[in-house]
C-alpha cells in the first residue's frame, strides 16, 4: 500500500491570496482610500497615529460612527466591532453613562489641575476593587507603568527591570526587549535610540521560573513588569504555580512586583488580580478604565507607600514648593478623564456586564472550537474572561519563543483582511476578540459563520 502524499501549499499561494483579499478591500472602500490618501499628505505614516496604519487591509475604514459593539464606515460598510479600540472600548463605543458624564464636565471644566469631588468615589471605588490603598492618575497605562517603574528604582535603588519575552507594556523603553533565537534584542521591529538595554532592562520567558529565580538573584533588579498572563503577542496563558512562585521569588529577593492589568481587566470587575489573589506591590492599569477617554492609573501597597514617602514627604505647608515625582503631567487626573472613570466603573464595568461579556466570549470560543473540529485544522482558540484568542497552532503556547516558533503571520493577515471584507474587526496585531456589555449573541454567532466562510475559501484554494 503506498502512503499519501502531503502535498504542501505553493510558498506563495497565502501571499497571493492576501493581494486578492486587499484588493476586494479596495474595491470596497473608495471613500477611505480616498482620505487615506489624503491623510498620507498631513500626517506621518498617513494617520492621527501611526498605529492605524496597520490593519490588513492595507489602509484603514475611516469610521463615520460606533455605537456599542458596532462600527460603521464612510463608505457605508457595517462590522462588528471586537477590536474595541485594541481594549480602549470595552465599554462599548458611545455607551450612555459615559457620554453624558463627560458631556456634563465638558460643560464645567475639563481640566483645572484641581481635584474634583468625583475623584473622591473614583479613589475609594479602585482600592475596593483592587486591594491597593493609594492610587495615582496618569493619562495611559504606558504613563503609569513609567510611574511605578520610577518609584520602583527610587525605593530600591536598584536599576534594572525585569520583564517576560513577548510582553507588551506600551511605551515604556525597558520593556522593549526580547529574546530571539536565544539571544536579546529589541522586540516588534523597534528601532534602537540610544538606551543601553543591557544596562536597564533583563528579560526571561514567561512561565520559566528557574529562569526568573537565575534573573532575580543578583539583587539588581527593581522591579518585574508583569501581566498576569501574556495577551500582546498571541496569549500565553499562566501555567500553574507561576504566580506563587512570581510573588515567592521577588519578596525573596527584594523586587518589587509590578502587575498590569491594561488588558487583562477584561477578566472580571477586579481583573485577574482579584479573581486570583495576586498581592502586587503595585497595580497598573488603562486604556478601558474611562470608558475610552485616555487615561491610566497606578496604586501602591501600604508598604511600598511608606517607603516612597521617605524620600517624597507629603506636602509641608509652610514651603512654598514639594518635591516633584518624576512622574504626571497637568493633564493627569484631568476632571472629564476622572468622570468618564466614574461613570465608567460605576454603571458599565459592572458584575453584571462582566458576566455578560464573558458568557459570549464563552460562545466565541465554543464557535471557533467547532469549526476547528469539523475541519480537522492544527489551530486553537484561548478564551479567559471577555477575551478570547485564535492561533494557527495545534496548543496554546507556554512561552514568547513558541510562539515566535510558530506563528504564522501571513495567514492571520490573510483571515484579518477576509474578516474586513466580511464585517469583523479584531485586534489587528493578532487574532484576538473582546466582548463588551453591548455584544450580543448574534453578533458572536455572524463571527462563526465569517469563519467558516474562511476555512471554506482556504480548503477550495488548496491552502488547508
Amino acid at each position: 500500500m503506498t502512503a499519501t502524499a502531503i502535498i504542501e501549499p505553493a510558498p506563495d499561494l497565502i501571499d497571493r491570496l492576501i493581494d486578492r483579499e486587499q484588493q476586494r478591500f479596495a474595491e470596497l472602500h473608495p471613500k477611505s482610500a480616498a482620505a487615506w490618501a489624503e491623510g498620507r499628505q498631513h500626517f506621518l505614516y498617513g494617520g492621527p497615529s501611526h498605529w492605524m496604519r496597520r490593519w490588513a487591509g492595507g489602509f484603514p475604514v475611516y469610521v463615520a460612527k460606533a455605537r456599542g459593539a458596532h462600527v460603521t464606515d464612510i463608505d457605508g460598510h457595517g462590522y462588528v466591532d471586537f477590536a474595541l479600540g485594541d481594549t480602549g472600548g470595552m465599554c462599548g463605543h458611545g455607551v450612555e453613562a459615559v457620554t453624558e458624564a463627560a458631556a456634563r464636565q465638558l460643560a464645567n471644566g475639563a481640566t483645572m489641575m484641581l481635584p474634583t469631588e468625583d475623584s473622591l468615589w473614583v479613589g475609594a471605588e479602585l482600592s475596593r476593587r483592587f486591594g491597593l490603598p493609594y492610587w495615582t492618575l496618569t493619562t495611559s497605562a504606558t504613563d503609569a507603568n513609567r510611574g511605578a517603574i520610577r518609584i520602583a528604582r527610587m525605593i530600591t535603588g536598584r536599576n534594572k527591570v525585569l520583564v517576560f519575552s513577548g510582553c507588551y507594556h506600551g511605551g515604556v523603553e525597558e520593556a522593549h526587549v526580547e529574546i530571539r533565537d536565544g539571544k536579546v534584542g529589541l522586540r516588534n521591529m523597534i528601532h534602537a535610540n540610544g538606551v543601553d538595554h543591557a544596562a536597564v532592562s533583563k528579560v526571561v520567558e514567561f512561565n520559566d521560573v528557574a529562569a526568573l529565580e537565575a534573573a532575580l538573584a543578583d539583587e539588581d533588579v527593581a522591579c518585574v513588569l508583569a501581566e498576569p498572563l501574556m495577551t500582546n503577542f498571541g496569549m500565553v496563558p499562566v501555567a500553574d504555580g507561576f504566580h506563587d512562585a512570581l510573588r515567592a521569588l521577588t519578596r525573596k529577593t527584594g523586587t518589587l512586583l509590578i502587575i498590569d492589568e491594561t488588558h487583562t481587566i477584561s477578566c472580571g470587575p477586579g481583573g485577574y488580580t482579584a479573581l486570583h489573589g495576586l498581592e502586587p506591590d503595585i497595580f497598573v492599569c488603562g486604556k478601558a478604565i474611562a470608558g475610552g477617554i485616555p487615561a491610566g492609573v497606578f496604586g501602591v501597597s501600604e508598604e511600598v507607600s511608606q517607603r516612597l514617602r521617605k524620600h517624597v514627604p507629603d506636602v509641608n505647608p509652610r514651603q512654598r514648593q514639594s518635591a516633584h515625582l518624576g512622574i504626571g503631567g497637568t493633564l493627569a487626573g484631568n476632571a472629564l478623564t476622572v468622570a468618564a472613570m466614574r461613570a465608567a466603573l460605576g454603571a458599565v464595568l459592572t458584575p453584571e456586564n462582566y458576566a455578560r461579556m464573558i458568557g459570549n466570549a464563552e460562545r466565541l470560543a465554543e464557535g471557533v472550537r467547532a469549526v476547528i473540529a469539523e475541519n480537522a485544522l492544527p489551530w486553537h482558540v484561548t478564551q479567559i474572561g471577555a477575551r478570547a484568542e485564535i492561533m494557527f497552532m495545534p496548543r496554546p503556547p507556554k512561552n514568547g519563543a513558541e510562539v515566535i516558533a510558530a506563528r504564522r503571520g501571513d495567514l492571520e493577515t490573510l483571515l484579518h483582511a477576509f474578516y474586513m471584507n466580511e464585517g469583523i474587526l479584531v485586534t489587528p496585531f493578532h487574532t484576538m476578540f473582546l466582548m463588551c456589555p453591548a455584544t450580543e449573541a448574534a453578533d458572536v454567532d455572524r463571527h462563526t459563520g465569517v469563519l467558516r466562510r474562511f476555512v471554506a475559501m482556504l480548503k477550495r484554494e488548496g491552502a488547508a
